[in-house]
């Protein structure tokens, strides 16, 4: 890119001034297809974000990360502890989808699909122009005293923004706790939840600071996905893009002028209008080429095809393109390593989904007690064992019991002899197997537990039972 100027824009960002102070950005409104595509796709996923907590899939929430009881629920899925390693893969499998798209399309999550910029853009900016005004205005309401009517518009705009924020932090609070939960919470009054208030206050404290004052900070300095894709980019990589071929030419941009033919004086086709540095949310000059600040949010297209059309002159001045394509006219190629990032994608997906086929629905745990040897009742040699019922389901097992399989001996619960295990719960207790000593080969033998829910048989569940060596 030897026809773009030096790069010494890369050494600040436009957020922070000279003294290290903050600078805030005020964008141009932006319209155009594009942003009509991306208003869209935002309204669609912030229904489905608000929806999520409340949807339920044979009983399950749709989405649950409930940190402190360590139970997630994906797409109806609940996960415990002990299917923590598919969990994992879940996550895995997501990385890598990232990771795929950004290598093809380059920063493209962040400006369609991330959380952060359709609250930012698709909701708190848009009460900010309703309220305040386009670019200009923003700006003369910044720099103007603290009169009538800047106390009146600033007063409005952050309480909308801090009920919103509030809104944010109960949905927030059902993807945690569950929405049964947090519906119960309403109903029982904050005084009967006293710290989960202050948790609730603390998250609205914390969005209402994003998007009232950090904003497009997060996406620049807290966010590493933005550092990342310099790893993961590459000439073929599809970004939002300035054709500086076409827009610099031999001689370089220049002001648009009626009286004179740009084909003949060499001059590009950027008419230095700067009108996508205005419209961009996080202050970048999309014509210095590629920004760790740049989050494809297709602004700059829009605003710069309304200008190409304006002056007569073809759009796509700025578009979705490879470097490549740009400077060689190369075409989209699906690359090796594309092919690479999309068969470990295909591969993990492949084995989830085997693992989510096989994973049962009720689990039984049973182990002989640490430190324990056998015992001698008789003829008869008697282990310990703990055992632990985790139902997954949204059924009560109101009698669980055990049956051995494959050699005669009894099995005695301390306690009660038929459990109740409820939904989404998990028993635990104490056992002892006796089995005759003259029906044991060897002295560590394998059993095989079976556990009904009355007469259905759930799962099957082995363990070892201790004996002597030698009985004679």
């Amino acid at each position: 890119m030897s026809k773009l100027p030096n790069e010494a824009f890369r050494d600040t960002i436009g957020t922070i001034d000279e003294e290290g102070k903050r600078k805030f950005i005020f964008p141009k409104k932006p319209s155009g297809k594009f942003y009509d595509y991306r208003t869209w796709v935002s309204y669609f996923l912030l229904i489905i974000l608000v929806a999520n907590p409340f949807i339920k899939v044979n009983g399950n929430q749709f989405m649950m990360f409930n940190i402190l009881e360590r139970r997630f629920n994906i797409f109806g899925f609940p996960f415990w502890p002990q299917d923590f390693y598919i969990f994992v893969l879940f996550m895995i499998v997501g990385v890598v989808f990232v990771i795929l798209f950004t290598v093809i399309f380059g920063r493209i999550f962040c400006g369609w699909i991330c959380p952060q910029t359709i609250f930012l853009e698709m909701v708190f900016r848009r009460i900010e122009y309703w309220i305040e005004g386009d670019r200009g205005a923003q700006i003369r309401l910044s720099k103007q005293e603290w009169n009538a009517e800047k106390i009146r518009k600033k007063g409005i705009k952050w309480s909308i923004f801090l009920i919103i924020s509030f809104g944010i932090a109960n949905v927030f609070l059902a993807y945690l706790v569950g929405s049964d939960e947090l519906i119960q919470m309403i109903e029982d009054g904050p005084e009967t939840h006293t710290s989960t208030l202050i948790a609730l206050s603390i998250f609205t404290g914390v969005f209402y600071f994003i998007f009232v004052w950090f904003r497009e900070q997060v996406c620049i300095i807290a966010c590493p996905y933005g550092r990342l894709q310099g790893v993961l980019l590459d000439n073929k990589s599809i970004n939002v893009a300035y054709d500086f071929v076409r827009g610099e030419k031999e001689t370089g941009r220049a002001k648009f002028s009626k009286q004179e033919d740009r084909a003949t004086t060499g001059k590009g086709d950027c008419i230095d209008c700067k009108q996508c540095v205005n419209v961009c949310p996080t202050g970048i000059d999309i014509r210095n080429g590629t920004q760790l600040e740049c989050v494809n949010c297709t602004a700059c297209i829009d605003e710069c095809d309304v200008i190409m059309e304006s002056v007569g002159l073809q759009k796509g001045l700025i578009r979705y393109a490879s470097e490549d394509e740009i400077e060689k006219k190369e075409p989209f190629k699906f690359t090796a390593r594309m092919k690479g990032y999309s068969a470990i994608l295909l591969i993990l997906v492949g084995i989830l989904t085997g693992l989510l086929f096989l994973r049962t629905e009720v689990e039984a745990v049973i182990l002989r007690l640490p430190g324990q040897l056998f015992e001698h009742k008789g003829d008869n040699i008697s282990n310990v064992y703990t055992y632990k019922v985790i139902n997954k389901t949204n059924n009560d097992f109101k009698d669980i019991h055990f049956e051995l399989v494959g050699i005669k001996g009894t099995l005695k619960l301390v306690g009660n002899q038929h459990l109740k295990v409820v939904k989404q719960g998990m028993s635990s207790g104490t056992m002892f197997i006796e089995i005759n000593q003259y029906l044991l080969e060897s002295d560590k033998t394998k059993l095989r537990i079976k556990v009904y829910d009355g007469n259905k048989k759930i799962e099957t569940s082995t363990t070892s039972f201790l004996s002597p060596r030698s009985f004679d």
